[in-house]
This record gives structure tokens, sequence and C-alpha cells, in this order.
């Protein structure tokens, strides 16, 4: 069966929709939320998130809320908190399914 687009989320796209989860937010201040939550690892160039901006958008689990001059300020939707949701539950159930096979001595 093929999958929907976005039914798994990149770990951009996981962080992006975090930093939205906690609050509205523009570019400049997605990628500061990213790159102080990670601790550096993950930095997000403006290429790549603009990307993911647009794609979020097209299926509604992004809306822009305030525009100022070149500053855009965009808001998770319902549907974005869901799907960020199942890719936390997805997330644990690859680590539970990783410790699991580890404890039984099978790596």
């Amino acid at each position: 069966m093929p999958k929907k687009p976005l039914d798994t989320l990149t770990e951009s796209m996981f962080y992006v929709l975090m930093a939205l989860y906690h609050a509205p937010m523009c570019g400049i201040d997605i990628a500061a939320f990213i790159e102080e939550r990670t601790g550096g690892r993950l930095q997000m160039g403006p290429a790549t998130l603009y990307t993911i901006l647009g794609k979020f958008e097209k299926v509604k689990y992004i809306r822009e809320i305030e525009v100022q001059g070149r500053r855009r300020t965009y808001e998770v939707t319902p549907l974005g908190r869901e799907a960020w949701e199942e890719e936390v539950q997805r997330l644990r159930c690859c680590v539970a399914n990783a410790e699991q096979t580890i404890k039984e001595g099978l790596l």
C-alpha cells in the first residue's frame, strides 16, 4: 500500500512542528529553537526550513498568522499537532524495539 505524503516526518520536519507546537514563530525563531533544542546538532538553513514550511502549509499542518514585511509568523494546526504526536509515538516504538533487541542480546 503506498504511503501518504508526510506519513513519516524527517528529523527536520519533526523539529519544525515541535517548535510551532511550543509557540507561534517566524522562520528565524524556528531555526534558533531547533538549534538550541538539539544542542547545535541540527542546524536548519533557510532553503530547508522554507521548503518544509511550504509543504506543511499545503497539507494544513501549519498556517500563517501574521506578516510584517518579510517576516511571516506561523502556528501549528490541530492536524499538525496530531501528526507530531503520531510521530512521537512511532519514535517511541522504534526505541522500545531497539532496547528489547539489545536486552535479548540479539545485537
